[in-house]
């Protein structure tokens, strides 16, 4: 578990089956992963891919809730989805981060995606993560952009386009040498 100024991380259980449908039936939520709300099966069937990637990996993707109220808000973190997207994509960690309405616009997506890359780091240490983002979502790509994310292909996943993004660990600083 994780615990920011506002927010929990914590490992997906059952439990929180019946928020991540709900959340992934908002139409600010599916109309960026699928323009239709997600059947309860597919939505059952990620949410089983969430726990699994915990015990395949040891790491994955962590429900979110916030802390005052225990209000579940959505999911972020690093996992392997196998998206069948090619060399420079599939074999590297995804990032990837959903926010129910509720937890839009508040700022909890940039502090829970900081979060979960900042253990992520600490558990795996710094290498290339990846992840795909409808081009017309702005906000995404804006959070993206904020974790050092950068564009660098385009691809057609399920029946859409979406943007591939790549984070390189930070390069170590420069220091400057004199020799005498």
């Amino acid at each position: 578990m994780i615990e920011t100024e506002r927010l929990i991380l914590s490992i997906p259980t059952i439990d929180d089956f019946e928020s991540f449908h709900a959340m992934l039936a908002e139409s600010d939520v599916y109309r960026f992963l699928g323009n239709a709300p997600c059947p309860r099966p597919e939505s059952w069937t990620k949410m089983l891919r969430s726990i699994g990637h915990w015990k395949a990996f040891d790491y994955g993707i962590f429900s979110v809730r916030e802390k005052a109220t225990g209000l579940y808000i959505g999911e972020t973190g690093i996992g392997h989805f196998q998206r069948d997207l090619g060399a420079g994509f599939d074999p590297y960690p995804e990032a990837a981060w959903v926010f129910a309405a509720a937890g839009q616009g508040k700022g909890y997506a940039t502090e829970a995606a900081d979060a979960a890359h900042r253990w992520f780091v600490g558990l795996k240490g710094e290498q290339r993560t990846v992840c795909i983002i409808d081009p017309e979502n702005a906000p995404s790509i804006r959070l993206a952009e904020k974790r050092g994310y950068r564009a660098f292909a385009t691809h057609a996943y399920r029946g859409q386009t979406v943007t591939a993004f790549e984070r390189f660990p930070a390069a170590p600083p420069v220091v400057a040498t004199r020799s005498v």
